[in-house]
């Protein structure tokens, strides 16, 4: 017993003495904590914008303001602007300085062109660098855009058809944003098909153009340029643009049937809409099928202007090849004596049947195979 504590002892001792040599002492530096702190701190760079808002105030529509954004590198590196982006392409940047060394300034020029817009706008830049805090930054550039004369709308656009021609107008309103009241003179159109008159709303301030297509015999779309002289300055002229588009009066749809592939397996209804936007009453009679077995009904659904042309295809029912098939009815209405509406239908894919001893498709019998011989 007494050998085996002499044996053990020393490595106790020993054991103690190490881990107690391990115990740093307080305020005692490691190596390496010693060569970290020797380690000078690398810089950084910091961007710093003179402002980050910039609001031009009130412009005058179609313009193009600039502004420049002056930042400073405020960091102890080297600042790199990596890039700027617009929020639209109304907005665009000029060549932007792309290094800026501690203490130095920058710049970053940008336009917006106010073309298109009325009233209170905002748009956004971001400007991107190696600045680790704030790698990037949103310049907002807000204006009020303001026009000296609105004209709404700024196009006369007049639908209607050969009928209605001569009833259809439309009215354009001017209204002066000036400060002083203004003066407008009469409206001159370059087009001989539109008529135009003036009439003041209110005394230099508020006047309204109505516009009057030209009745013609055999009318087409037509265009034309209306202008007016103004005592604005800031808007001396000013334009309108007319057009006229023309419908047909009567109208059916859908113009044109088309069916599944035939023969049709069960019977299939079909239903087409008249329609008539003209200025006379019109009646629809005399349906006619493209076989004896389809029947043709005509509902009338509003007496003289909207109508039904139901047609049922029954089971069967197979378009024949080469010879055209319509639907077709007549009408009161001298420009459209006969309504014919087409009707399509492809082909089934007939499926080959093969004789015994036939290869399917084949047009020449296949002798049976011989057997093999024993």
């Amino acid at each position: 017993m007494e050998k085996r504590l002499l044996i053990v002892l020393p490595v106790i001792v020993f054991w103690a003495c190490f881990v107690f040599c391990q115990i740093p002492e307080p305020g005692a530096v490691s190596s390496a904590q010693s060569a970290e702190q020797a380690t000078p701190v690398q810089g950084a760079p910091k961007i710093s914008f003179m402002e980050t808002v910039h609001d031009f105030g009130r412009v005058k529509a179609g313009s193009v303001v600039e502004h420049e954004f002056v930042f400073t590198n405020s960091g102890d590196a080297t600042l790199e602007i990596t890039g700027v982006r617009v929020s639209c392409g109304c907005t665009t940047a000029g060549e932007w300085s792309r290094q800026v060394e501690p203490g130095q300034t920058g710049r970053i020029p940008v336009q917006f062109n106010t073309g298109g817009y009325v009233g209170t706008v905002m748009k956004t830049v971001t400007v991107t660098s190696n600045d680790r805090e704030q790698p990037s930054v949103i310049l907002q550039l807000r204006a009020t855009v303001w026009k000296p004369v609105d004209v709404n709308p700024p196009y006369a656009v007049i639908y209607a058809n050969a009928e209605t021609l001569g009833e259809t107008r439309s009215t354009v309103r001017i209204i002066s944003n000036e400060d002083q009241p203004i003066e407008v003179s009469e409206p001159e159109c370059d087009s001989a098909f539109f008529v135009t008159a003036l009439k003041t709303i209110q005394p230099g301030k508020e006047f309204e153009v109505e516009i009057k297509p030209v009745v013609e015999q055999n009318p087409i779309n037509r265009q034309g340029v209306i202008r007016l002289k103004s005592s604005s300055t800031n808007a001396p002229q000013i334009e309108i643009r007319a057009m006229t588009i023309l419908q047909p009066v009567v109208t059916v749809s859908p113009p044109q049937i088309q069916l599944p592939p035939g023969p049709l397996g069960s019977q299939i209804t079909i239903t087409m809409t008249v329609r008539n936007a003209g200025t006379n009453m019109i009646a629809l009679s005399e349906p006619e099928a493209p076989a004896p077995d389809v029947g043709v009904d005509i509902n009338e659904l509003e007496p003289g202007r909207l109508f039904n042309v139901i047609t049922r295809f029954p089971a069967g029912f197979q378009v024949q090849p080469g010879k055209p098939s319509e639907i077709t009815f007549k009408s009161n209405h001298p420009r459209y004596p006969v309504f014919k509406v087409p009707v399509i239908q492809p082909y089934r894919p007939q499926t080959a049947q093969s004789a015994p001893g036939q290869a399917v498709g084949a047009g020449v019998a296949t002798p049976p195979m011989p057997l093999p011989s024993k």
